[in-house]
């Protein structure tokens, strides 16, 4: 077995194991990959034992890999791909040619530009509203305020489907404190269905505290390190 294939393996045990603890179903959390920064090979290695959906945050190096990676499948399924990365105005058009998911939409004008520019022939954009929980300068993100009115005009556009929320809260050692950001975006996603509209994914979670986000209810958590290793940002694309 790979490096990456046990990898693999460990961070799909913590899954379960936190989706039992959490009193949840098995198979209510998906494993996005976090590819960011390794190579092709790297996602074919987590290829081979089944992963199927991989995270990028960086354009032009996800579609070297989308083009090398294009006739690999999971059973019958191709590889699908999440742009997980703050998306600038000039790079949307790839983004919605190419990718299947956006995790990191945090304004109504990107949204505006991927639902104009996903190719009709595709189906509609996956995506996910991100939302700053923790109020960070340095993060990207709607605020909890202004989320149901960006939300609402989100779900509107034609060629984009909004499925939820995404939200990278601030790092934290303690597994306690780690819940309460989580469940801050639970809340908001609560409050974002009661008001209508049809939501089914959290996206949080990452792989120092999948845990506190699976117990929080995540629905699809990001690995990237626990799985790939260390990232060199000086050997990116």
């Amino acid at each position: 077995m790979s490096p990456i294939a046990a990898h693999l393996e460990d961070v799909l045990s913590r899954i379960t194991r936190a989706t039992t603890a959490a009193g949840r179903a098995d198979g209510s959390v998906r494993l996005l990959a976090v590819s960011k920064t390794f190579g092709a090979d790297a996602v074919r290695e987590a290829v081979a034992v089944g992963q199927r959906a991989f995270g990028e945050n960086y354009v032009q190096e996800a579609l070297d890999k989308i083009e090398a990676l294009a006739g690999e499948t999971v059973g019958a399924e191709p590889l699908e791909w999440h742009f997980i990365g703050p998306l600038q105005s000039n790079k949307t058009r790839p983004v919605a040619e190419h990718f299947d998911w956006v995790h990191s939409v945090d304004r109504l004008k990107i949204a505006e530009r991927l639902s104009a520019q996903r190719p009709t022939h595709l189906p509609p954009l996956q995506i996910c509203l991100q939302v700053n929980i923790s109020g960070e300068a340095s993060k990207s993100g709607v605020t909890p305020d202004e989320a149901l009115a960006v939300a609402r005009a989100i779900a509107a556009l034609p060629n984009l489907t909004l499925r939820g929320l995404m939200a990278i809260p601030e790092p934290e050692d303690d597994p306690a404190r780690q819940r309460e950001p989580f469940k801050a975006v639970r809340d908001l996603f609560d409050a974002l269905c009661a008001d209508g509209l049809a939501l089914d994914t959290l996206s949080m979670g990452m792989s120092g505290d999948l845990e506190a986000a699976v117990a929080e209810g995540a629905t699809m958590v990001r690995i990237g390190t626990a799985i790939f290793g260390a990232r060199d940002y000086g050997a990116k694309a």
